[in-house]
């Protein structure tokens, strides 16, 4: 709603200083990308996906209605945290001076008025508020007729950070922008238009991308050589088509990566350390990591294909099986422990089907019972360090914080059958045939028993990271004791 009555701005006014003679040009702030790094809209419609996803089925016909309708009805559907939007500090700290030195300050956005006032009110800086009204879409030149109503002979400054906010920087007296994109920098080099100030809150975009897609993670995907490596059949042409099936799995669980962060953003925001993750932070829109999941998956469902299509269905069923985690089965209790689990087991199937290895059922088992344990330490520590900040878990996957001990249990009960499921394997029969001192393995049995311990005891410890896969990459025992398994099996041959 375009506000251009003085009374009708009272709702939200604040007390402010006496203008001094160079502070007092109102200063007009646009929101989307400017004030919030971040696009309210995308952040809106992918909350609605996440709380309401029945409604995006009326996404279209909204949009029929012009996209001011558009942004009314998703307002109206859902509600974001506006306490925890990733806004430009920089920004943020220069309007808070000019607002106590007694500068006239107006929120100027094309989000909704609804939105819109409910982050003037939070600030508590703006003297007034123009927004769309569900009609006028008030963004371009229609902000900028709105400004002119609101001061017919005056002049203003303005704050905006992409194209359509031209207009208003070429009729300002002092353009300032904030996280300018590439298209408005080459306009505005074109007009001739000198910018007074520039506010830059934002991560580095390659920096931001790499950390989008974990790179990480890609390293759970080396379970598709498992297979081969224990079948000890090892040849160049295997290798080649398991190191492609790996860049399939990394490229395709990277794009998932991605879903599941655009429809956590909300939660993540108030997350003391996913709110740091490049999508709740503003460094990455929406709309990039919605382009990276297509082209990584592009890439990677084509390659599957070249290998086979056996693989190719095994990667499908990856993806769909953790789409339906990010949408819903994330928030089943029990049910995504099992699931993640089972994520596991399906990488070395998948491993197994592209080079034509039999996997062995000891080593379907032993990796069920080992993963079954990573996922409850993971949920296991998630809960321990919001108690250890008298944190209330938000994230809707329903633990509660007296299900610690239950799951400690589970998770450990796990860990110890993984290890119980190998010794079984070492007294067969079968790892005759692949080892000449098959008893030597059973040095193994050790050493699997003081990791798995070791890791239960640092997470009751609170000392545990709350991806267990990045600590056991980055912890110096882990890496010890997976470097004496690997020993013991040479050893073995």
């Amino acid at each position: 709603m375009l506000i251009d009555s003085r009374d009708r701005m009272t709702q939200i006014e604040v007390d402010l200083p006496t203008p001094s003679a160079t502070a007092d040009r109102p200063l007009f702030v646009d929101l989307d990308g400017t004030l919030v790094k971040s696009d309210t809209l995308f952040d809106s419609v992918l909350l609605l996906a996440r709380e309401r996803p029945a409604l995006l089925l009326s996404l279209p016909k909204w949009l029929a209605a012009g996209k001011a309708s558009l942004k009314a009805h998703v307002s109206e559907s859902v509600s974001l945290d506006v306490g925890h939007l990733p806004y430009n500090r920089e920004l943020l700290t220069y309007l808070r001076q000019q607002q106590a030195e007694g500068r006239p300050l107006y929120l100027a956005t094309g989000a909704d008025t609804r939105l819109a006032h409910r982050i003037a009110k939070h600030l508590a800086i703006f003297s007034g508020v123009f927004a769309s009204d569900g009609v006028t879409n008030l963004t371009s030149h229609n902000k900028l007729e709105g400004l002119r109503r609101f001061l017919p002979e005056g002049e203003f400054d303005y704050i905006g950070n992409a194209v359509p906010d031209l207009p208003l920087l070429l009729n300002s007296t002092e353009p300032m922008v904030a996280n300018p994109d590439s298209s408005l920098r080459a306009s505005l080099r074109l007009k001739q238009v000198h910018v007074v100030r520039e506010f830059q809150d934002r991560a580095a975009p390659v920096k931001s991308f790499l950390r989008a897609i974990r790179l990480h993670q890609w390293s759970k995907n080396v379970l598709l050589f498992v297979p081969l490596l224990l079948s000890h059949a090892i040849h160049a042409k295997a290798l080649e088509r398991t190191s492609l099936a790996f860049l399939c799995f990394s490229l395709c669980a990277s794009a998932t990566y991605i879903v599941n962060d655009l429809l956590d953003l909300d939660p993540d925001r108030r997350h003391p350390r996913k709110r740091h993750r490049p999508f709740a932070a503003g460094d990455l829109s929406a709309f990039t990591g919605l382009s990276i999941v297509g082209i990584f998956l592009a890439a990677g469902f084509f390659s599957a294909w070249w290998l086979s299509i056996n693989f190719l269905g095994w990667l499908l069923g990856y993806f769909v099986t953790t789409l339906a985690y990010s949408l819903a089965l994330k928030r089943l209790v029990l049910v995504d422990v099992l699931l993640l689990s089972g994520l596991y087991t399906v990488r070395m199937l998948a491993g197994a089907a592209v080079t034509g290895t039999t996997i062995s059922p000891w080593l379907a088992g032993f990796s069920l019972f080992l993963f079954l344990s990573l996922a409850m330490v993971k949920r296991f520590s998630e809960l321990q360090n919001l108690r250890a900040t008298s944190h209330v878990p938000e994230n809707g996957r329903g633990y509660l914080l007296q299900d610690i001990e239950q799951i400690r249990s589970f998770g450990t009960a796990s860990a110890y059958a993984s290890v119980v499921v190998f010794t079984l394997y070492i007294s067969g029969h079968d790892i005759a045939s692949l080892y000449s001192h098959p008893h030597r393995m059973w040095l193994i049995t050790p050493l699997l028993i003081l990791w798995v311990s070791r890791f239960w005891l640092l997470a009751s410890r609170g000392e545990l990271n709350e991806d267990p896969v990045v600590f056991a990459l980055t912890d110096r025992t882990s890496v010890v004791i997976g470097a004496g398994i690997v020993g013991v099996a040479l050893f073995s041959l």
